[in-house]
């Protein structure tokens, strides 16, 4: 990565979350101080737009790149270390991008929900990946990091006070308070219409091993259906991110080769007051939201999210810890996650540790992500009993 020009290059600048992103790197690391970075996209003129809108000055550079121009993708990885993309849906915009990362040994962050599209990524790139250096993180954002996290949170503090890690670890969300963008639901509907098209790919989207090739574990809790939780306490419902958040912490087990057994179960859901609530609970939804809209900022300035988990080790003992964040999950929130999950890969993860290949950001960052986020990004990880 020597002689590079820019540490990271955040590409999707001028989308909703993009410009997120672009404000917190602003704001806590400044332009050409602590960190050298640049916004990239299709119109110089949006990009310009950003910059000044976040406050940032005309030293900070702009990049021309599209993802339909391989020429001008290559041409952009190749002059960073790391690429942060808000470019979705991933499956529509995402693959060319990921090609030329993988090419060019440039790492890669982004925030994608999208598990059948990961699934589609780490088989044809993960090979290139290795030998090239490239470290590709995906599911930075609200999908996975406080699940994803929080699992491998509690499972340290499991082995380190019980002697032994959790079998078995609940996800339960205690509370959130949270609106939908229109890329995140833009995602949704290109995920539903690839599922009508190919019959198969609604198999893979219920595996909760389909981003562990090779390896199947045991079958999982029943999360589809409200029951009375009593090791958490209340009644529980379906969660509408379950599906892709359990793949990634089933993949992180996989990847760090399995220290929390071959027979480790996982499920995620809601905490409710009744059996009755549904599995948006919590959530803004605005089915009229386009591509570039999202939560106003005081909405996500008033967003939160705690999330519990339980976990209990094959001799009976438990253990409860729970994962907080201070803004709106899925923006607020979220784009503190995309931005510290970058300056993470190229400040504080040591190539050795952490080779080239396709990642989760707990298997790949671990307890130095944790430390970052609890700094810059508004998040709490404690043991409660």
């Amino acid at each position: 990565m020597a002689g590079r020009e820019f540490d990271i290059i955040l590409y999707g600048a001028t989308g909703y979350t993009g410009a997120l992103v672009a404000e917190h790197l602003f704001k806590t690391y400044g332009v050409g101080k602590d960190l050298s970075w640049a916004i990239a996209g299709r119109n110089a003129a949006k990009l310009a737009l950003v910059r000044d809108r976040i406050g940032a000055p005309a030293s900070l550079p702009l990049i021309l790149a599209d993802a339909a121009d391989p020429a001008s993708l290559a041409s952009m990885v190749a002059k960073t270390r790391a690429i942060i993309s808000t470019v979705g849906p991933y499956q529509l915009y995402g693959s060319p991008l990921v090609a030329a990362c993988a090419k060019a040994g440039t790492d890669y962050v982004d925030l994608t929900g999208e598990s059948h599209w990961i699934a589609a990524m780490v088989a044809a790139h993960e090979v290139q990946a290795k030998a090239s250096g490239a470290r590709l993180v995906f599911s930075c954002g609200f999908d996975s990091i406080p699940f994803d996290l929080g699992v491998f949170h509690l499972q340290r503090e499991a082995k380190a006070r019980l002697g032994a890690p959790a079998r078995r670890v609940r996800g339960r969300i205690r509370g959130i308070q949270g609106g939908l963008s229109g890329g995140t639901m833009a995602s949704g509907m290109a995920t539903m219409a690839a599922a009508q098209k190919d019959p198969a790919l609604g198999a893979l989207l219920a595996n909760p091993f389909a981003l562990t090739p090779g390896f199947s574990g045991p079958a999982q809790p029943d999360d589809s259906k409200p029951y009375e939780d009593k090791v958490a306490g209340s009644w529980v419902a379906p969660f509408m991110m379950a599906a892709i958040n359990t793949k990634a912490v089933h993949r992180t087990n996989f990847l760090l080769g399995r220290p929390w057994g071959d027979d480790f179960q996982y499920d995620e859901m809601m905490m409710v007051a009744s059996p009755d609530a549904g599995p948006g609970a919590g959530f803004s939804m605005n089915p009229n939201v386009k591509p570039g809209e999202g939560p106003t900022r005081e909405e996500r300035e008033n967003g939160w999210y705690d999330l519990l988990f339980i976990g209990e080790t094959a001799d009976g003992k438990t253990i409860r810890t729970s994962v907080k964040g201070d803004k709106d999950p899925g923006y607020g929130s979220t784009s503190k996650m995309l931005g510290e999950s970058a300056v993470c890969l190229v400040r504080d993860v040591d190539r050795a540790a952490t080779p080239g290949g396709c990642w989760t950001s707990a298997s790949a960052m671990g307890e130095e992500l944790i430390r970052r986020l609890e700094a810059n990004a508004g998040l709490s990880f404690t043991v409660e009993s």
